[in-house]
């Protein structure tokens, strides 16, 4: 038997309202008062699935890799307290019933991405009480070790739940935006991250700074990524929706964007009345309108191509790009820096795209395929079902053997789509993982058939609301 050492999920969105795991009031609302019926079922699913572990002393690790809370559509209290319902639900005060290690690792994404920032800043402040008056002071970093024991808390979400009984010495840990795991005889490597640099928009400040000073060169290292668009990932994904009155209303523009059509009259729109407004320079208002147009198109090209409008596949042709670059750029870069080097056994796992799928990929500087693991996603973001939409638990065990368990996909049938493993055949070598978890898993009986059916109607009701919502602000 190969037992369950690390349990990963992303993209739970706690808080925003379109998120099966934030609870709904009657009238459509969210009520962070109560777990969701998708959270407590999901919550059944993974204590039966780890009761399956012959060692039950040790606790697996809970691996959250990014937007984890909704900091972008939802205010802050909202999201804690639907974090704070799935803590309680995973964590009771029976300390046998605890799913998980006392310790968490936390991978922040771009919709949570505020928490990195609270978690360096606080540590940063630490360090710097440490020393002396007069101690010439380093910069703070942008990033963390790739293969590393996580030590920097999240300050936030520890003080949060350590407000439980049960929690009191119960730790988040944050890395970002890449955390690695080695194998005890260094032939397998597993690497977590949230998956946002793998796209264009997210290095959008390096790419302007590229096209107004053509001299200049994007970044390549992990550290000056992040340090030249962590404030356009913190304002526009991470805090922007939570502006007061202007958040509400941000929110709704992220509604109207989702087509290309809606994105290009919006920014128009707003460039025309920057121009005229607000905006007086010796250039006059159709030169403005001009300029301002351009620089909106610029951006609106980047949205339009944003990974969750491109539903025909898992990987739109442009992700696929951007997963490469950051495999054969950034990623290798950074465990070169550690004086690393990637075993020819290597998995990568990401989420973000809200499109789950499992597959081998080769990449320039690998002796053999990559295999590459997604986590999908919880939100209902588009009143059409997409069969591709849907969400994972991704699961490891000692070994670091990977496997995906696939629980649910958008559909139209009403009984939902049936949990089960998503796995990457391997000539010639077996995953005692893929097997075990299969054999627990059984589709058309409870919990797993319970928790289709609450899947399928929580989709459901989420695109209802989604739907008028668009249709009211028509």
């Amino acid at each position: 038997m190969s037992d369950i050492r690390y349990v990963c999920m992303s993209d739970l969105h706690f808080g925003e309202k379109g998120s099966l795991l934030t609870n709904l009031s009657q009238g459509g609302e969210p009520d962070p008062t109560q777990p969701s019926p998708v959270m407590e079922q999901l919550v059944t699913c993974l204590r039966t699935l780890l009761a399956g572990n012959q060692n039950q002393t040790t606790k697996p690790t809970l691996v959250l890799a990014g937007d984890v809370l909704e900091l972008a559509l939802t205010t802050t209290n909202n999201a804690a307290m639907v974090f704070e319902r799935f803590i309680e639900l995973v964590m009771p005060e029976d300390s046998n019933q605890q799913l998980f290690e006392k310790e968490i690792v936390f991978i922040p994404g771009n919709h949570d991405h505020h928490l990195w920032e609270m978690a360096r800043e606080s540590q940063y402040v630490e360090y710097v009480k440490s020393l002396k008056a007069g101690t010439k002071l380093p910069r703070p970093y942008h990033t963390t070790p790739l293969f590393t024991t996580p030590k920097v808390q999240s300050y936030f979400l520890t003080q949060l739940i350590r407000r439980h009984k049960p929690c009191k010495d119960v730790t988040v840990r944050a890395v970002y935006p890449n955390y690695a795991l080695l194998s005890p005889d260094k032939d397998r490597a597993v690497v977590f991250t949230h998956g946002h640099f793998i796209e264009s928009l997210y290095i959008l400040m390096s790419t302007l700074k590229t096209r107004i000073l053509p001299k200049r060169v994007k970044p390549k290292h992990i550290w000056d990524i992040e340090a030249e668009n962590f404030a356009w990932i913190d304002f526009f994904w991470s805090t922007l929706g939570r502006s007061g009155e202007v958040g509400k209303d941000v929110e709704m523009v992220y509604k109207r964007i989702r087509t290309e059509k809606g994105l290009k009259r919006t920014l128009g729109d707003l460039a025309e009345n920057l121009a005229e407004k607000d905006i007086h320079t010796i250039l006059g208002n159709w030169a403005e309108t001009k300029i301002l147009k351009a620089l909106f198109n610029f951006a609106a090209d980047r949205f339009s191509s944003h990974e969750r409008k491109q539903t025909t596949k898992p990987l739109s042709p442009g992700a696929e790009k951007g997963l490469a670059e950051y495999l054969e750029g950034p990623l290798p870069l950074q465990c070169e820096s550690e004086k690393m080097k990637f075993p020819e056994d290597t998995a990568f796992i990401f989420g973000h795209t809200h499109k789950p799928f499992e597959a081998a990929m080769s990449f320039n500087g690998y002796n053999k395929p990559v295999s590459i693991f997604n986590t999908g996603g919880w939100v209902v973001d588009e009143v059409e079902r997409r069969s591709v939409i849907g969400a994972a638990v991704v699961l490891l065990d000692d070994a670091l053997n990977v496997a995906s368990l696939r629980m649910y996909n958008e559909s139209d049938n009403q009984t939902g789509t049936a949990v089960k493993v998503g796995a990457i055949k391997k000539e010639g070598q077996a995953n005692p993982l893929d097997e075990n978890i299969a054999n627990c898993v059984k589709a058309d009986e409870d919990p797993w058939r319970e928790f289709s059916q609450r899947a399928a109607k929580a989709v459901s009701v989420r695109a209802d609301l989604l739907k008028k919502e668009i249709e009211d602000d028509e």
